[in-house]
C-alpha cells in the first residue's frame, strides 16, 4: 500500500515505474487526509500528470481544512504512472494513501469488458437540435 506525506518542506512526491518495464501499472488514490500537527488552513493537493497529447496537466483533487474537511475518500481514483502529487497550497502535513497494481501483459486474465454493446448504441435516442 503506497503512501506519502506532503509538508511545507516536502511539497511533492512522484510515483514512477521503470521505463523498461513492459507491464501495465495502475496507481489508485484512496484517501487524502490531514495528519497530526496540521493547521486550520486550506491545503490543496493536486495531481500532475500527462494528457493524451503528452502535455503536463495539473488537477486539484483535494481541498482540506482541519475545521471542516480533514479527510477525503477518493474511492480508488485510478492514475497511470508517472504521476506527481503536489501540495499547491497550505503547509500540511497531508497524508496520501492508495494502492499499486501491476498487470503483466502476457497475463490472459487481463481483459477489459466493453460496457456498451452494439445493441446499446442502437437504443440511444438521437439528439435533436434546439428549438429557436
Amino acid at each position: 500500500l503506497p503512501g506519502c506525506e506532503l509538508t511545507s518542506s516536502i511539497k511533492s512526491y512522484t510515483f514512477q515505474v521503470d521505463e523498461e518495464d513492459d507491464s501495465d501499472h495502475i496507481l489508485a488514490l484512496s484517501v487524502v487526509c490531514l495528519s497530526d500537527g496540521a493547521k486550520d488552513e486550506c491545503n490543496v493537493v493536486e495531481v500532475v500528470g500527462r494528457n493524451h497529447e503528452n502535455q503536463e496537466i495539473a488537477v486539484p483533487v483535494a481541498n482540506l481544512k482541519l475545521s471542516c474537511q480533514p479527510l477525503l475518500s477518493l474511492d480508488n481514483f485510478k492514475l497511470q504512472p508517472p504521476v506527481t502529487f503536489r501540495l499547491a497550497a497550505g503547509s500540511g502535513p497531508v497524508h496520501l494513501s492508495g494502492w499499486h497494481r501491476i498487470m503483466h501483459r502476457e497475463d490472459a486474465s487481463f481483459e477489459e469488458d466493453d460496457d456498451l454493446s452494439e445493441e446499446d448504441d442502437e437504443e440511444l435516442p438521437s439528439i435533436m437540435p434546439a428549438k429557436k
